[in-house]
């Protein structure tokens, strides 16, 4: 049997189409139940869906009243508030192109971004870092005044038409924005079943910031859809403190990256959490001690996925269908997956290969902005290439082996060693430089910098703070006389691992 799976797809979505409108639907049935719920240890700031959609059809108002006109790009410079999602819905709602973008990239890290883009407007919370571009400058304080602002329209159309974008680290190095369609928040339905077990009377917690795409599509999107409550962590709440808002929230559902799930367990050993049913995890490999350590000390059980920016997650454990151990899962009803050799012909299961999404699946992206040469060779026929190296077992179910090209993952970010060398290079005395990843333990790696030049460690930290954001920045920092590199001068990235490794330098 091939490694080739197609269920029955998904009946289109409606010819005339908007996201924001899509998602929205539900509480508008429902207008005084909570939309969501910003937590912290000192209560909760509480919107209705009433309250949830004059916000996001009020700022497509006041958007459009800002002289933008359906079709620009705005890239979103905000903080960790309600006024992301906001600002993100209502624009999609008005017909414009909202753009996310992590708030800790720096001045410099962002006008790279929006000189690729160049986008129409920039609307930006204070102390924000800001483009060096000359689009307008929208305050984010604007914003509040989105709930009683004249509603705008739903701009409808056709639902394969440009949505929005994010941005992601492409497999050249560079950072692209992926486009999205309207119609990819149709195909998110695919997860609710297929990962999340999700429903109307769920509440879910997710412990990521509001501009994290994990947590704008799992924790607030994915919710409102199916007129769910999303509760999201005050800015500010640290991970010990997130079993007590599970609990004092009634949490059904809690959604993280495996890192906070490590982070909860340096200060719990048992959890009460007596509402909640399971825990989601995405972003990073979830280590098997941390999904023992939880279940011990929860009674509950974890439910991984596997995903990208392209696509969202696709293949997935779930309350219906737990994942076999050691696996990450299996095809979401309605996908259609392969796992293909080097000729792009579906291999036989249980032979590794590299994971494809057909091109009918309607998560899939429509491209990346400005990089038509790029897009195409991520496509093999009808297959588009996820990159990551998979083997499928006689059942269908998925285990993940690798990245079949050398990414870095950071805290869940996945980050190209060639923008963070890019950066390093540019500090004085740095010489050479290579970025790698390195395991600190089972469940723990951390983004580390070979160099051949002269400078500190310190020289180097702080270099690295001026110009990468944060989840980019190396943490360790090690000299090496040469840098190993194959006859074409490529870095043997795995060779200084292995040499950083054994401390043989």
């Amino acid at each position: 049997m091939t490694s080739e799976i197609f269920s029955p797809a998904l009946p289109p979505p409606p010819h005339a189409f908007n996201m924001a409108a899509h998602v929205l639907a539900a509480g508008a049935l429902t207008p005084d139940k909570l939309a969501m719920q910003i937590v912290g240890p000192s209560g909760a700031q509480r919107w209705s869906y009433a309250r949830l959609i004059a916000a996001v059809r009020g700022a497509g108002t006041l958007l459009l009243q800002a002289g933008l006109v359906p079709g620009d790009r705005l890239v979103l410079r905000l903080g960790n508030g309600p006024e992301f999602p906001v600002a993100f819905l209502g624009a999609i709602a008005a017909g414009l192109v909202p753009v996310p973008s992590s708030a800790q990239l720096t001045r410099d890290e962002i006008t790279k971004l929006a000189r690729d883009l160049d986008p129409a407007a920039v609307i930006a919370s204070q102390g924000v870092a800001l483009p060096d571009h000359p689009a307008r400058v929208i305050d984010a304080q604007t914003l509040r005044k989105a709930p009683d602002a004249p509603p705008c329209d739903f701009a409808m159309g056709d639902p394969n038409r440009l949505a929005y974008m994010i941005f992601t680290s492409g497999t050249g190095g560079q950072a692209r924005a992926v486009m999205h369609a309207h119609r990819a928040i149709w195909a998110r339905q695919m997860m609710f079943d297929g990962w999340y077990g999700l429903g109307k009377q769920d509440r879910l917690m997710h412990a990521g910031a509001f501009n994290w795409t994990y947590t704008l599509g799992t924790g607030l999107m994915d919710p409102w859809t199916v007129g769910a409550t999303a509760l999201i962590p005050a800015e500010g709440v640290e991970p010990r403190s997130l079993p007590l808002l599970i609990k004092r929230f009634d949490a059904t559902i809690f959604a993280a990256a495996p890192g906070i799930y490590r982070q909860i367990f340096k200060h719990h050993d048992h959890l009460d959490l007596p509402h909640l049913r399971h825990g989601l995890s995405a972003g990073e490999a979830l280590p098997e001690s941390t999904r023992a350590a939880w279940n011990e000390a929860t009674g509950t059980k974890i439910y991984e996925a596997l995903g990208m920016s392209e696509c969202s997650t696709f293949i997935s454990g779930s309350p219906a269908r737990p994942a076999p151990p050691g696996t990450t899962g299996y095809a979401q009803t309605g996908r259609h997956i392969a796992v293909l050799n080097e000729q792009g012909q579906p291999v036989a299961r249980g032979t590794p290969g590299m994971l494809a999404i057909h091109d009918s699946d309607p998560g899939l992206y429509l491209g990346y902005w400005n990089a038509p040469e790029e897009s195409a060779a991520r496509r093999v026929g009808a297959w588009f290439l996820t990159g990551d190296t998979v083997a499928m077992a006689e059942d269908g179910a998925i285990t993940y082996l690798g990245r079949s090209y050398d990414m870095l993952n950071a805290g869940g970010f996945r980050v190209s060693p060639l923008e963070i060398e890019e950066a390093m290079a540019g500090c004085p005395d740095a010489g050479e430089v290579a970025a790698i990843e390195i395991d600190l333990r089972a469940d723990v790696s951390v983004i580390a910098l070979a160099y051949t030049g002269s400078a500190t460690h310190d020289q180097l930290a702080t270099h690295a703070q001026t110009c990468l954001a944060r989840y980019k920045q190396p943490r360790l920092f090690r000299h090496f006389d040469s840098l190993p590199r194959n006859r074409n001068a490529k870095l043997l990235r795995k060779e200084i691992r292995a040499i950083w490794t054994q401390g043989d330098i």
